[in-house]
């Protein structure tokens, strides 16, 4: 029986497989699925766990998540309180980093895996590892050193430190940082993920120019990525595009997964990664609240014609909102089923 690991080897390596591996991402649905509050549900890792499986039974997709909310990183330097809503993902709500001179003082965990902020991920895993493991991708995700610092101080407050401030702070702020990012794989992959999703906003010029992008953005990069290796590692700006970086990312750091924006068109990353890597076209998500189940099948069928061909391709999704009702969640993902079949050549 083909697995989804199965799927997803064969379009990292172009071999043949009975369909290309679809990932959606569902994170906040996890509280829905099993009928909980966001608080109570993600303080523990058996039912994140629980509900990761139960989804992957439903929809029939190809990975499963131990991603809670972006916000349990800042948890690992001290953040004390995250702010819940029930229509949307957790946030930071108290920063860690509330002026510059907290930043000589920030302390990065000597060992995050004894970390109570990290002790129900692991939890989570474990049990995912267990069920699934060697069968389904277990994903994590961790945010790039470069834009770590937004979560731990807000994104104007790193703004301006970044463009503004001394240099000698940002430098030791980043050092703290990557310091963090180093810990954070290693813990993961010794917990048994599987894919680990390098988010980085920075790694794009949506979010700063070609010149910071180079002499900024892509020494940290392929440090980050230096330090750690490619293994597993997917290059993920966050939603924001990529096209214009693909080509120097790829040649600089070797990372052999790129999970494209909806900004980005599939056809023109594909000849940018010209069969070096694992392309992944990846659905406007935001617009499935609002679309009908036809329109939904059509930007499947119209992603998946531009992607597929000459392998190497992955569909997936963005972190799909929670307000995304059930059955367009459906639509989607049996049209990215369908679509996404390999005929069978009779030898």
């Amino acid at each position: 029986m083909t697995t989804s690991m199965d799927r997803l080897a064969a379009a990292i390596h172009g071999t043949p497989c009975d369909r290309i591996p679809v990932f959606c991402n569902l994170i906040d649905q996890g509280a829905i699925e099993m009928g909980m509050k966001p608080q109570e549900y993600f303080s523990r890792g058996d039912c994140v766990a629980e509900a990761q499986l139960r989804m992957l039974a439903k929809y029939g997709h190809d990975n499963v998540w131990t991603l809670f909310y972006v916000g349990k990183e800042a948890e690992l330097m001290g953040c004390d309180k995250i702010k819940f809503a029930l229509d949307g993902p957790p946030n930071v709500e108290n920063f860690v980093i509330r002026s510059w001179e907290d930043i000589p003082g920030l302390r990065v965990p000597d060992d995050i895996e004894s970390h109570p902020s990290f002790a129900e991920g692991a939890r989570c895993t474990a049990i995912l590892r267990r069920e699934v493991g060697g069968k389904v991708p277990i994903c994590a995700y961790v945010t790039a050193t470069m834009t770590l610092p937004a979560i731990l101080m807000g994104m104007d407050r790193w703004m301006e430190l970044l463009f503004l401030g001394p240099p000698e702070l940002t430098a030791m702020l980043l050092e703290k940082c990557h310091e963090l990012f180093v810990k954070e794989i290693r813990a993961y992959r010794r917990a048994g993920a599987d894919v680990l999703v390098y988010s980085n906003p920075f790694g794009s010029t949506d979010m700063v120019p070609m010149n910071f992008f180079l002499e900024r953005s892509l020494p940290w990069i392929e440090r980050d990525i230096a330090a750690v290796g490619t293994a597993g590692i997917v290059y993920y700006c966050g939603m924001a595009s990529m096209n214009r970086v693909i080509s120097r990312v790829l040649e600089r750091t070797g990372i052999g997964v790129y999970y494209l924006s909806p900004l980005d068109d599939i056809t023109r990353g594909r000849e940018l990664i010209a069969g070096r890597a694992l392309t992944c076209g990846v659905i406007n998500d935001i617009e499935l609240i609002d679309w009908s189940p036809e329109q939904i099948e059509h930007e499947v069928e119209r992603m998946i014609a531009a992607g597929k061909p000459g392998g190497k391709f992955l569909f997936g999704t963005g972190v799909m909102p929670a307000a995304i009702p059930e059955p367009s969640i459906r639509a989607m993902m049996n049209a990215a089923l369908r679509f996404g079949r390999h005929e069978v050549t009779a030898s």
